[in-house]
C-alpha cells in the first residue's frame, strides 16, 4: 500500500481565509474583505460600502498572520512533506496597480517561506486564490478588462524574483474553471455586474464577462509560465481546477450527451487551454449557443502556445450526476449543481462522498494530459464539538480521508503519476462558499465562531494524530 518514495504529504490554505491582519502591513482591500460572514440559515453578503457592525470574517480570520510559527510548528509535528498557500496580492500590492510591491509584504511571506523550510517544507503558493485586490474591480471591473495581465505579472514578478530559489512550485490561478459557472464571476475573478449589496449565491450573471475574463487570465497564466521559467529554469508551474466529476444519471443517451458536454465545459475547458495550449474546438458551440462573444487580440493564440503549465492540480471534494430529464431538479447542496446519486451518501452541507470518483477522474486527467498531478484539495467539511475530556473526535474525518487515499493509491497501480496530496483546510479557517467557522475541515481545531468569539487558540483533533501516522508510513498505515 505504499505510496512511491518521495511522495508529497502535506495541507492546502488560502491567505483570505486564514491569514486575518487584512489592514496590517501595508495590506489594500481584496473582493474576500468586503463579504459578510454566513451561517446554516443566513447568506454570506457582498457589499462594496463596509457596512459598520457587520462581521466581516476574513477581517480576523483565524489570525495565522500573528501565529504563522505556531501553525507551521504543528503541520511539521504531522511530518508535512509539502504546504500549499497562497499570497494575498493585496499585501505585495495594495491596490494593485502600484508599480512598487509593497516591502513589508513581501517580508511577511518571506519569513512564512523560510519557516517551511526550516522544517524541510516544500511550499506551493497559488499566485491568486480567490483574492483581487477591490480597488480593481472598481477601477475596471476587474478581469473583465485586458489591463489586469500587467497587474498581475508585476506581483508574478516580484514574488518570482524575491522567494527564486525558496518556492520551486507555483499555481496561477485556484479553480480557474469555477469561473465557467455564475458564482465564479465574483468568487474566482472579482467580477461584480452591479456595484451593490448582494447575495452572494445569487450574483447578476453576465456570462460575457465570465468568459471574457478567463480569457485574460488564461494570458496571462501563460505569461507567467514563461517568466518564470526565465528567472529560474527551476521553477515548476500548474493550474488547479475544480474536478467536478459527473455521471449520466441513467444509460439513456440523451443524459450521455448532457454529461458529456457539462463536463467538457466544467472539468476539460480551462484544463484544455492551460496544458494544451489552446481553445478546444467544443467550445466553439457553447459559445455561439450561448451568444457569448469573447474579444480577442492577434499574437494570443501565440501566446497561449508559449505558456502550458508543467504539472496539472485539482480539488476533489464530491461528485454529481446529470440528466436531460428536468423534471428530476437539481441536488440539494451540490455546489456545483446536477442531481443526486442515489448511491452515494451526503457531508453535512450535501457534497456527496464518492471516493472511487476520485481514482475515476485521475485516470481521466492522466490520460488526457500525460502531465505530473497534485491533489491539492480534498477534505470533509463538517461540524466539529469539543468533547467535555477536551478532545476533538472526528472520525467520520478520518473516514472520508482513508477512503480518498485509497483511492489514490489504486490510481496510482493504474499507473497515474500522482506526485502529492494536500488536503484542504488542514487548519480550520473561514468556508470560502458561505463565510462560515462551522463548516470545519481542518486537523486543527481553532476556537473561532460564527459571531466573532473565539480566542484563536488551537487544539489537535484525533485526525491530527492519524493523519501523522499516515504520512510517517508513507500511506501504508490507514488504520
Amino acid at each position: 500500500m505504499s505510496f512511491p518514495s518521495g511522495f508529497y504529504w502535506g495541507g492546502a490554505t488560502a491567505a483570505n481565509q486564514l491569514e486575518g491582519g487584512w489592514q496590517e502591513g501595508g495590506k489594500g482591500i481584496s473582493c474576500p474583505d468586503i463579504c459578510t460572514g454566513g451561517t446554516a440559515t443566513t447568506s454570506k453578503r457582498i457589499t462594496p460600502v463596509l457596512e459598520e457592525g457587520t462581521f466581516y470574517p476574513s477581517h480576523d480570520a483565524i489570525d495565522h498572520y500573528h501565529r504563522y510559527k505556531e501553525d507551521i510548528a504543528l503541520f511539521a509535528e504531522m511530518g508535512f512533506k509539502m504546504y500549499r498557500f497562497s499570497i494575498a496580492w493585496t499585501r505585495i500590492f495594495p491596490n494593485g496597480d502600484e508599480e512598487q510591491p509593497n516591502e513589508e509584504g513581501l517580508k511577511f511571506y518571506e519569513s512564512l517561506i523560510d519557516e517551511c523550510l526550516k522544517y524541510g517544507i516544500e511550499p506551493m503558493v497559488t499566485i491568486s486564490h480567490y483574492e483581487v485586490p477591490f480597488n480593481l474591480t472598481k477601477k475596471w471591473n476587474s478581469w473583465v478588462d485586458r489591463r489586469m495581465i500587467d497587474c498581475y505579472l508585476r506581483f508574478c514578478k516580484a514574488i518570482f524574483t524575491r522567494y527564486k530559489g525558496k518556492v520551486k512550485y507555483w499555481l496561477t490561478f485556484n479553480e480557474i474553471n469555477s469561473a465557467t459557472t455564475p458564482m465564479g464571476g465574483f468568487l474566482s475573478q472579482g467580477i461584480l455586474n452591479e456595484i451593490k449589496a448582494m447575495d452572494f449565491m445569487d450574483q447578476v450573471d453576465n456570462p460575457n464577462n465570465r468568459f471574457q475574463g478567463l480569457h485574460h487570465q488564461f494570458l496571462a497564466s501563460a505569461l507567467a509560465v514563461k517568466m518564470a521559467h526565465e528567472i529560474d529554469p527551476n521553477n515548476q508551474v500548474g493550474c488547479m481546477q475544480i474536478m467536478a466529476t459527473s455521471y449520466a444519471l441513467t444509460c439513456h443517451p440523451e443524459d450521455e450527451i448532457v454529461n458529456q458536454q457539462k463536463g467538457h465545459l466544467m472539468n476539460w475547458f480551462c484544463s484544455d487551454v492551460q496544458c494544451r495550449g489552446k481553445y478546444p474546438n467544443y467550445i466553439k458551440r457553447y459559445f455561439k449557443d450561448n451568444n457569448i462573444t469573447v474579444h480577442m487580440e492577434p499574437g494570443d493564440d501565440d501566446i497561449l502556445a508559449a505558456g502550458p503549465v508543467d504539472f496539472y492540480t485539482c480539488s476533489y471534494y464530491m461528485s454529481n450526476c446529470q440528466t436531460a430529464d428536468e423534471s428530476k431538479g437539481t441536488g440539494k447542496g451540490n455546489i456545483l449543481g446536477g442531481v443526486p446519486n442515489p448511491y452515494l451518501k451526503a457531508s453535512d452541507w450535501g457534497w456527496q462522498i464518492d471516493p472511487i470518483g476520485l481514482r475515476y477522474s485521475l485516470n481521466e486527467i492522466w490520460d488526457r494530459y500525460q502531465k505530473p498531478i497534485f491533489v491539492v484539495e480534498n477534505g470533509l467539511g463538517a461540524y466539529d464539538k469539543i468533547d467535555e475530556d477536551g478532545k476533538v473526535r472526528d472520525d467520520y474525518r478520518v473516514d472520508y480521508l482513508r477512503s480518498h487515499i485509497q483511492q489514490m493509491h489504486e490510481a496510482i497501480l493504474d499507473g497515474v503519476d500522482l506526485r502529492g496530496y494536500t488536503p484542504w483546510g488542514c487548519i480550520d479557517l473561514v468556508s470560502a462558499s458561505t463565510g462560515e467557522m462551522a463548516k470545519r475541515y481542518g486537523f486543527i481545531f481553532v476556537e473561532r465562531y460564527d459571531d466573532g468569539t473565539g480566542d484563536f487558540s488551537r487544539r489537535k483533533k484525533e485526525s491530527f494524530y492519524w493523519y501523522k501516522k499516515v504520512i510517517e508510513t508513507n500511506g501504508e498505515d490507514l488504520d
